[in-house]
């Protein structure tokens, strides 16, 4: 199964609530910091939401 690593590039601290909240549910807390996900149709959606905040690569 594709699995998807997303990294935080960027503060939430000028984003909408929302974001922030779509932030936090992708397990991303700090700046920098790593997640890998699987790919799905839910966790692209996610990723959509706050694509100027993070980065991702396919693993």
């Amino acid at each position: 199964m594709a699995q998807l690593k997303v990294t935080l590039v960027k503060s939430t601290i000028g984003a909408l609530k929302d974001q922030q909240a779509t932030v936090a549910a992708l397990g991303l807390r700090k700046v920098n910091q790593v997640v890998v996900k699987p790919d799905n149709a839910c966790i692209r959606g996610m990723i959509f939401k706050v694509k100027h905040l993070v980065k991702v690569e396919e693993v």
